[in-house]
């Protein structure tokens, strides 16, 4: 039965590997592979530089965002632990996040106009 169903496999591997050599066509057209702009050559280069500022900002902003939810559930905690361990959590996480701020600002990515 597996000598078979692996017959039977490699049977439909060659027809389909034989079916799609024969059936690709290849576009050799400049007109054809080229972007279409309303019948047009291009004026311009499609793709425009990107900025690697905004970039980190952009990455900077995400990261600040998802460290503010983990602030969320530290309210469910407070009713189940110690005042003194939320405090501490708390504080703790906030140090963590204002050093990294404090980092960033002083390496000068927050800077918009160098």
């Amino acid at each position: 039965m597996i000598i078979m169903t692996t017959i039977i496999s490699a049977i439909l591997i060659m027809l389909i590997s034989i079916l799609n050599l024969s059936s690709k066509k290849s576009f050799y057209d400049r007109e054809k592979t080229s972007p279409f702009e309303c019948g047009f050559d291009p004026k311009n280069f499609a793709r425009l530089p990107f900025s690697l500022h905004f970039f980190l900002i952009a990455l900077i902003f995400v990261i600040f965002d998802v460290e503010l939810t983990l602030f969320l559930p530290m309210i469910l905690i407070s009713n189940s632990s110690s005042p003194l361990y939320t405090f501490m959590s708390v504080n703790l996480f906030t140090m963590i996040l204002l050093l990294g701020l404090f980092h960033e600002w002083k390496q000068g990515t927050l800077n918009w106009v160098k």
